[in-house]
Parts: structure tokens; sequence; C-alpha cells
């Protein structure tokens, strides 16, 4: 078995077995989340857009009052069963399996093509961000939000070593000097970027990894002193090509 394919299966027991946590808190955040979107965002009302990795459809519920039409993504079906059970409330949200990695989409599907702390839980994040360009037409905007790693590799290894201990489908932390190499290698011009701090309660945090026994132990015994999270936000245009 590859290692691709065991992380794959770690991400899909983990979120397979805290999906209904995930959703309440989706629900709980969405409309700070919807407003946070709208003053990132540059929307006018008509986009098509696409969530990759969508989970319970946080970043697709939140865009939706905003933009014509949301599809959203992701690899495991306990997640979106959960995103569906508010179907009736986005009728504009299309909810589907998919893999954020291999996307099953037309080049230049999408008006704006986004992942919302989708990308530290990849094996190979960079093919995330390689889609999220290739779906979206030229002149389109690419979003990414994800917890990134402090530029001290040290004290990014202390926080990965963390945080694999409480939740076995987290792979790495990209630094935002990576995060912006990724998109720069995909073509694409970093139009505005910011980095957000959130404190987090260490219980609440472990209980939303489903970690629990030894694994909550050991990573009890791993967390970082005075453990914070910084999450950057990324908003990229997808130039036309020159003539």
């Amino acid at each position: 078995m590859s290692g691709d394919t065991e992380h794959a299966d770690a991400v899909r027991d983990r979120f397979a077995r805290t999906a209904r946590l995930l959703a309440e808190l989706e629900a709980r955040r969405r409309a700070e989340l919807r407003e946070k979107l709208r003053r990132f965002v540059d929307l006018r009302g008509d986009e098509v857009v696409l969530d990759a990795g969508t989970g319970t459809g946080a970043l697709a519920f939140a865009l939706s009052p905003l933009v014509a039409r949301v599809v959203a993504v992701d690899i495991v079906p306990e997640l979106l069963e959960e995103a569906r059970k508010h179907a009736s409330e986005f009728p504009n949200v299309e909810i589907v399996v998919g893999d954020a990695t291999s996307l099953a989409f037309e080049a230049g599907s999408f008006d704006i093509a986004g992942s919302l702390r989708t990308l530290h839980h990849l094996a190979r994040p960079e093919l995330a961000v390689a889609e999220l360009a290739r779906v979206t037409r030229f002149g389109g905007q690419v979003l990414v939000v994800d917890q990134i790693a402090p530029a001290d590799p040290l004290a990014a290894l202390e926080i990965d070593r963390f945080e694999r201990a409480r939740d076995r489908s987290h792979a790495r932390l990209l630094p935002d000097a990576d995060v912006r190499a990724l998109l720069d290698a995909n073509g694409l011009v970093l139009v505005r970027g910011r980095t957000e701090t959130e404190a987090r309660e260490l219980d609440p945090y472990l209980d939303l990894a489903g970690c629990e026994g030894a694994a909550r132990r050991e990573a009890s015994a791993l967390v970082p002193a005075g453990y914070t999270v910084s999450v950057g936000w990324y908003l990229a245009l997808r130039p036309a090509p020159r003539a």
C-alpha cells in the first residue's frame, strides 16, 4: 500500500468519525465566514464557484447567497451526507463526490475556485493548487485559506508533530512562502493576502478530531507552549495568456 493511499484512508477514517461535530461547527461559524468572504473576495454575484475539499459545506454555504452557483466537492461521503442535510436551504449548491487533487471538470469551468482549510490534510497539496488553477477561467480567481506553518522550521516541526498526534489525517502545514510559491508556479498572481491568528482551547480541539485514549494523551503531551494558530488567506488571479 502506498503512502498516499494510507494517508487517504486516514483522511476518510478521521472525517467519517467526526462529520457531525464538523457540521455543527460549520453552522456556528457560517455567518462570520460569509462576512469575511464578502470583504476579502471580489464578487459580482453572478459567479460559478468551486469549493474543493468542502467537508460539510463551510465555504460553499458561506458563499451561496453571494454568488450564482457553487459546486462543492469532497472525497468523504459522510461529510457530504452532513452537507446534504442543508441542501434545501442552499438550492444553488451542488454537492458531489470528488478528489481535490484530481478534479473531474474541464479547464476554465469556474469563475472562482477555492479551498478552505484543506491543503494541510493532503499528501500532495501542490496537486490541489494546480487543479484549482486549471479549472479557473482566465480572469477568474483562486482562493486558498489554510492554517500555515511558522517560518522557523523547528517550530513548524513541533506543531506538525502535535497536529499529527491529534489527527492522523494531518499531513503538513505549509509556510506562507510555500503557499505563495505554489500560486506562482501555477501562473497565478496574488491579489490579496492576510494572516489571522486564532487561539484554540485544547480539549475542544482534540474532541473535534475524535482524539481519545492514548492518542489524546500523546497529543496533550506534545502541544507547543503558548500554542496559537496562524491562518493564511490568499486571493489570486488567473491572468489571460499573453498574445
